[in-house]
């Protein structure tokens, strides 16, 4: 028998639309699909490519969706990649939900990530690296309200955003780039005396720190698998 439900994961990133469907469980059931995100990605033209990603996989009862930039009760308030204005107070969740005729729940891509590295105990920092900065808090597992640390400056750099972004590490090199994510790292131990840090995102690859004994790394794919607690 299949197990039921199953549920649709889509992750939203600033460079690339991913998509796969879980078990109940959180398992992928087939592999993952992906294309380039659009550019320019209104709305629009942003649904319309995700129901196109969606159509060759197999069937689902739920959507889970992570999104970049902040999202309360299915609506966007912030995309800071695709522009503001155009997106802001888009009812994303129920506009999936009329063009997939499933459930939908949407939420801040990180904190989607989060839901599926957290381990349960204490504070839990989870950091995702890609086209910028994503963050997500958690206390004994419980997801905190999103805060959007990397609008944060800092330094000189401007933002945490622009300091460790993707642009910023094709610019200056993998080793300066390292060096960053090292500095990034403590500037939040410093802040939230964190129990772990979970480091994820796209750009993960990219670091070759060595790191503490509560920094760790986590696959990108948790951004997809997290989808399931999104329903818990």
């Amino acid at each position: 028998m299949t197990p039921s439900p199953r549920t649709l994961a889509i992750d939203i990133g600033g460079t690339g639309l991913k998509a796969t469907v879980l078990d109940a469980r959180g398992r992928m059931v087939v592999e993952r699909v992906r294309v380039e995100t659009p550019r320019p990605a209104p709305p629009e033209t942003m649904v319309a490519a995700l129901v196109e990603l969606v159509r060759p996989l197999p069937a689902y009862d739920r959507v889970s969706i992570g999104f970049p930039g902040v999202v309360r009760d299915g609506r966007v308030v912030t995309a800071p990649h695709f522009g503001n204005d155009v997106w802001r107070d888009f009812p994303l969740a129920d506009e999936m939900r009329h063009r997939l005729g499933k459930p939908v729940r949407v939420l801040n891509d990180a904190d989607v990530q989060g839901l599926g590295a957290v381990r349960g105990r204490g504070i839990e920092l989870v950091l995702t690296l890609g086209t910028g900065l994503g963050s997500a808090l958690f206390r004994d597992g419980e997801l905190m309200p999103h805060m959007e640390f990397a609008q944060f400056p800092f330094g000189k750099h401007g933002t945490f955003n622009e300091y460790v972004g993707d642009a910023e590490r094709k610019k200056i090199g993998k080793h300066k780039w390292n060096r960053r994510v090292e500095k990034v790292i403590d500037a939040f131990r410093t802040l939230l005396n964190f129990d772990a840090l979970y480091v994820g995102g796209g750009n993960a690859r990219h670091v070759t720190l060595d790191l503490p004994d509560d920094v760790h790394l986590v696959p990108n794919e948790d951004g997809l698998t997290g989808g399931v607690k999104l329903w818990e």
